[in-house]
């Protein structure tokens, strides 16, 4: 785990940042309506609770003591319809409170999500995928509790505790004093409890952060655990780390083994002052029976909400952290500029132009230098080079996945800097060397869900790469589903598909980036008898390691170092027996051994 996870997940900050809350408050405004109505319900339903000792004490001293029957049987059912009361509106505030929490969370995960998708591919290059499902996720579901369980629930407790010091104080202020003489041992202790909570739980975020960093590495590689036999070692590694992060909880289970019986002891000693000093004064006289057995049910009732606060905390805690990774994340700047005033494409000719191009991936270690050529409309031109040549990077910024440091791209004449990046794209296919497809079925991972690509148009696509003959050999054909990343398919069929995906979109700019590198012989022959008919009337940018694949393109270009080396057609780049001459001269010499073995 990089040094920089281990930083963004141990992020703890205050355990109430009230720029973060201002921040997230934001999210809470369309829904004012319901944190209003949450709060008034919280006024409400925290009295029913303390006015049941209240009641029971008149029915004690009143009542009881006068044998007034007939006034028994009312306070009897004021307690019995107070407690309905009270479940009645407890259900509308739980409801209500839940319902807006859910509404946030949708709110802050669409907005990450939509967040996400706009930044720029520099951003994913330095960021672990991990970190950011975790944000999506995790942290939004730690907003989730506090929204729901956190900040509107803290008025009922609040609210609790006022009313149960107003009948308190009431109906005796003398020994209300006795019975909150405890309340300091309990500030200190809760003030102790929740500093060491605080440390134990940015233990447990880091542990976690290295437990779910070390399975997401070792789950994606496990073909490589299991072929080097590194089963025991990796075994080892994970029972260690999983070690930490167990003994990090059981530390933080000690916390609360020791808080919650401490509130109790507390609580009882409450109760034994009221006894002792209460006690005395009906013994005396001086107090009625009544207001004892109330005050007793106070000091149990008091105690609980003291507890709630406790766990708020912890929620609160949770959540600022959570909030402050979020807004991290939202915050990021990493984006391909648009422009103020897009110039509209339309329909093009597919006319390329790179004119003194220089491009780098990180500050001025430029992996393109001075880069210059033209793809006249309809021309295909093929691209060459050692790896790390600068190849796919040309792609990268034609696409503009990356903005160029100096120069200019011009597509029919036009900037693509002024070009809105969603109208550059859609006149632009790409098939990748790693073909990714997504859980679905065959249909869906050549449409992409497009409602504008029809059926017909799919089949099509999928007939002219050759796709068709083996999706029609499929149990369910174009529904066919589609695991994850395609695990259900060869390496040639999802290569195909991805072929078919391309040129449903008809674009009138096609790439493919050493396509056909990873399909065997039989599966390759399918795609170049087609590709002629593939690249009809559009211009095409094909990168290629095998150059027996694009002896026929208009054009060949030969990188080196990231400068652009050598420029013709096959014939004429043989004839000058530079960088391209020594590279098919290589590939010749492998073929004859090949051939020879």
């Amino acid at each position: 785990m990089s040094q920089d996870y281990k930083t963004d997940d141990e992020i703890l900050g205050k355990a109430y940042d009230a720029k973060l809350m201002k921040r997230l408050l934001g999210y809470v405004k369309p829904y004012k309506k319901y944190v209003v109505l949450a709060i008034l319900l919280n006024i409400v339903v925290a009295v029913f609770g303390p006015l049941r000792p209240y009641l029971t004490k008149i029915a004690i001293d009143d009542n009881i003591k006068n044998k007034d029957y007939h006034g028994l049987m009312l306070i009897t059912f004021a307690l019995i319809a107070t407690l309905i009361f009270q479940a009645v509106v407890q259900y509308f505030l739980t409801y209500y409170t839940e319902y807006m929490g859910q509404k946030i969370i949708y709110d802050i995960r669409t907005k990450l999500f939509t967040h996400i998708q706009k930044l720029a591919l520099k951003f994913f290059d330095k960021t672990p995928i991990g970190r950011i499902v975790t944000r999506v996720t995790n942290d939004v579901e730690s907003l989730n509790e506090m929204f729901s369980s956190g900040i509107v629930m803290v008025f009922s407790d609040l609210f609790i505790i006022i009313w149960i010091f107003l009948f308190m104080f009431l109906m005796d202020w003398q020994l209300s004093l006795v019975t909150l003489s405890v309340l300091p041992v309990l500030f200190y202790g809760t003030f102790l409890f929740r500093k060491k909570v605080r440390d134990s739980y940015r233990d447990v975020r880091f542990h976690l952060a290295r437990l779910n960093s070390y399975m997401q590495e070792h789950v994606t590689g496990m073909n490589v655990v299991q072929i080097f036999n590194k089963e025991e070692r990796e075994l080892k590694r994970f029972s260690g780390i999983n070690k930490d992060h167990t003994e990090a909880n059981i530390k933080s289970i000690l916390y609360y083994a020791v808080f919650f019986p401490g509130v109790e002891f507390l609580s009882s000693i409450a109760l034994a002052l009221i006894i002792w000093y209460g006690g005395g004064q009906v013994v005396q006289s001086y107090m009625s029976i009544g207001v004892l057995f109330a005050f007793i049910q106070y000091t149990e009732m008091f105690f609980r909400p003291i507890r709630d606060l406790s766990e708020k905390y912890n929620i609160m805690q949770t959540a600022m952290a959570s909030s402050e990774r979020i807004f991290k994340l939202l915050d990021d700047d990493t984006f391909v500029k648009q422009p103020d005033i897009p110039v509209s494409l339309n329909k093009i000719s597919g006319k390329v132009e790179f004119k003194d191009v220089w491009f780098a991936y990180d500050k001025e270690n430029y992996v393109l230098k001075n880069v210059s050529f033209n793809i006249e409309p309809g021309e295909t031109v093929a691209i060459v080079g050692a790896t790390g040549a600068g190849k796919t990077s040309l792609i990268n910024i034609l696409t503009r996945f990356y903005d160029i440091a100096k120069g200019e791209i011009l597509i029919d004449g036009i900037n693509i800097k002024n070009v809105d990046k969603r109208e550059l794209r859609r006149h632009i296919s790409i098939v990748l060397q790693d073909v990714f497809l997504f859980s679905g079925t065959i249909k869906s991972n050549i449409s992409l869900n497009n409602p504008l690509v029809t059926d017909e148009m799919i089949i099509s696509a999928a007939t002219n790469v050759g796709a068709d003959k083996f999706i029609s050999a499929l149990p369910d054909k174009y529904n066919e589903v589609v695991k994850e990343k395609g695990a259900t398919l060869s390496v040639g069929q999802k290569q195909l598909l991805s072929f078919a995906r391309a040129l449903a979109y008809d674009p009138q700019i096609l790439i493919l980036d050493e396509a056909t590198s990873s399909i065997d012989t039989e599966t390759e022959i399918i795609i170049q008898n087609a590709i002629e008919k593939l690249l009809a009337g559009r211009s095409a940018i094909v990168i290629a390691h095998r150059l027996s694949t694009i002896q026929n393109a208009d054009k060949i270009l030969v990188m080196h170092k990231g400068e652009l080396r050598e420029m013709g057609t096959h014939q004429e780049l043989l004839a000058k027996r530079g960088i391209y001459y020594k590279l098919y001269q290589l590939q010749y010499k492998d073929q004859e051994i090949s051939k020879t073995a």
